[in-house]
């Protein structure tokens, strides 16, 4: 589902949309709403480099077993054996 931000509050908040991305993303992963896979996609950004920026913020990656069966879950998905 697209989801429409107007440029005034783009221009406002002085984020481009890719940083809304991220910014949306790592609130979402810090409040255990998304995985860190999940995340890392809405941020549209590769998986160490979405760490990265965590880390950048002092955000600490909670990965449990729960994480890793939905990455493994979306990994079956993008690649079927």
């Amino acid at each position: 589902m697209p989801v429409v931000i107007a440029e005034e509050t783009l221009h406002a908040a002085r984020l481009s949309p890719s940083d809304f991305k991220q910014e949306i993303a790592i609130l979402l992963f810090a409040q255990e709403r998304l995985t860190l896979s999940q995340a890392s996609h809405l941020a549209e950004l590769p998986l160490l480099r979405f760490q990265h920026l965590l880390a950048s913020r002092g955000i600490p990656v909670h990965y449990d077993v729960v994480d890793f069966e939905a990455d493994l879950a979306t990994l079956d998905t993008l690649h079927p054996a």
